[in-house]
């Protein structure tokens, strides 16, 4: 790897001048070479304003061979020529620093706005927008002929989903070309950060998206241990362990038996619906919230696990794996299921790495990626959790996507078990410094249920957050969506969709 980058450990703070601020020529030939030849991916990439009108770019690039985060800068005014023709995975942070600071990529092949919001500094955006609009600024991609036709679907959607746009170019039934539009969602939290960290600081981050808000909470936490030189009590990093992979869990099985039902298989996608409550009211059991809010500050947990709690857990576990494992195994060897999944919103290992997918997607496309191992932090490094070894061949499709979360909820479910059993002894929190050091760069990643969570926090030199910027695992996932459809009939979206059952709310922060 290029010797250009600053280098650190996950979860570790930094000073922020430690990081090299080089010129974009620089910059783009290093990152270059350390995606194309080392397969780094982009978890982050982010602009910060300087007094002088321009901006500080930085990119954080984690990979699969190394327990290193790779850090660069370079400064730019308000135009750059764009990085995303030589490495589309800064396709979508590219388009949206242009919505956040107004700052054009030149030369983007897809330059569009990918959600509605003002700009975070309340200057024009890069289409010279002000305020958030009703309607995109360009038009839509469109076919001609006399036999294509467009197809909208949402923002207002069926049931209690959140919103979203999606607008289908097809030739009959099959699909040409997917645009996704998002934004509906945005609440201005990364916006409502700078200046803190403070009283609500906990929870914007535990409601950035609701059903991860563990690894969420976790994963700020982490930062500011980084930032305050605090070291977090075994037992503390076991129960965060415990209850991040609950957390996946029970959204494993709630999305294996939301596929079940939009095929029709009733038996799974009641029982999943079912048991899925369970493992909420486990966690619920552990903190009183069934989402795991209030479990998770700085310095470690606010709830402990005694032994008669651990040993009530274990029975509960007991009692409903038969049921969970007997459902989803009917599922996975039911012919109907597996005809209706295979082969179905395929995306290929090559363009799954081209673009940046993480998690259940990018390990469905044949990815090993997994930061636990990769970059494990507190409970990963208390006790190590073993690789994942899916039982078929995976291609990318429904049924690969379908695969790899019951692979996990097996996987978590045994770490669980073995947490439980042997939990560290001694405390479950310790105290703070008041603020978080002056003028440093924190990075902390956790692999949250959908896949990589990263965040990203800025000092400034009385130790408030200059810039904080959250990247959900949905973020990088939305487009690998769109490839998914083109090809496919219009009626394989809601399976395609359900496989990959992205956060809204996590990407329109």
């Amino acid at each position: 790897m290029n010797n250009t980058f600053l280098k650190i450990k996950n979860a570790t703070a930094a000073p922020l001048a430690s990081v090299p601020l080089v010129s974009f020529a620089e910059f783009r030939d290093a990152v270059k070479q350390a995606v194309q030849e080392h397969s780094m991916r982009v978890a982050s990439f982010f602009a910060m304003p300087e007094e002088n009108g321009d901006h500080r770019m930085t990119v954080v690039l984690c990979g699969d061979n190394t327990d290193l985060l790779y850090l660069l800068s370079f400064r730019a005014g308000r135009r750059y020529p764009a990085l995303t023709a030589d490495m589309p995975q800064f396709h979508w942070f590219e388009r949206e620093i242009a919505e956040q600071y107004g700052i054009v990529p030149e030369n983007h092949p897809w330059l569009k706005p990918i959600r509605f919001h003002r700009t975070l500094d309340n200057a024009p955006d890069a289409w010279g927008r002000t305020d958030a609009p009703t309607a995109g600024v360009t038009d839509y991609f469109r076919m001609q002929g006399t036999a294509a036709h467009e197809v909208a679907v949402g923002p207002v959607h069926a049931g209690v989903i959140e919103p979203g746009h999606f607008r289908f170019q097809c030739m009959g039934e099959n699909v040409y070309s997917l645009e996704i539009e998002l934004g509906y969602q945005h609440r201005g939290i990364e916006k409502m950060l700078l200046g803190g960290p403070d009283k609500k600081t906990q929870h914007f981050m535990e409601t950035a998206a609701g059903d991860t808000t563990v690894a969420s909470a976790t994963t700020y936490a982490r930062i500011m241990e980084a930032l305050c030189g605090c070291t977090v009590p075994g037992r503390a990093q076991a129960i965060r362990a415990l209850a991040l992979e609950l957390e996946r869990i029970a959204n494993h099985t709630g999305d294996c038996g939301a596929l079940a039902g939009d095929v029709a298989f009733l038996p799974t996608a009641s029982y999943c619906g079912r048991i899925r409550g369970e493992y909420l009211n486990m966690t619920a059991e552990i903190c009183g919230n069934r989402f795991g809010r209030n479990l998770v500050i700085p310095g470690g947990v606010q709830f402990d696990i005694p032994q008669t709690m651990s040993e009530k857990l274990l029975a509960w576990l007991d009692r409903i794996r038969p049921e969970l494992f007997h459902a989803l195994d009917l599922f996975f060897d039911t012919p109907s299921v597996l005809d209706r999944f295979e082969n179905t919103g395929t995306v290929s290992k090559e363009d799954a790495r081209a673009i940046g997918l993480v998690g259940v997607a990018g390990r469905a496309c044949g990815l090993g990626m997994d930061t636990r191992q990769s970059h494990p932090d507190g409970g990963y490094q208390l006790r190590p959790i073993q690789p994942l070894r899916p039982a078929n061949a995976l291609t990318g499709d429904v049924l690969s996507r379908a695969a790899v979360r019951y692979g996990e909820i097996r996987h978590s479910e045994r770490y669980v078990r073995d947490w439980l059993k042997a939990l560290p002894e001694g405390d479950v929190c310790t105290e703070l410094a008041s603020t978080p050091a002056p003028d440093m760069i924190a990075v902390a990643i956790t692999e949250a249920w959908r896949g990589e969570l990263c965040h990203t926090a800025v000092t400034d030199k009385n130790g408030k957050f200059r810039r904080y910027k959250i990247v959900d695992p949905s973020f990088h996932n939305w487009f690998g969506l769109a490839l998914a459809l083109r090809g496919q009939q219009i009626s394989d979206f809601p399976i395609c969709n359900k496989s990959f059952n992205l956060s809204y709310c996590g990407h329109d922060l």
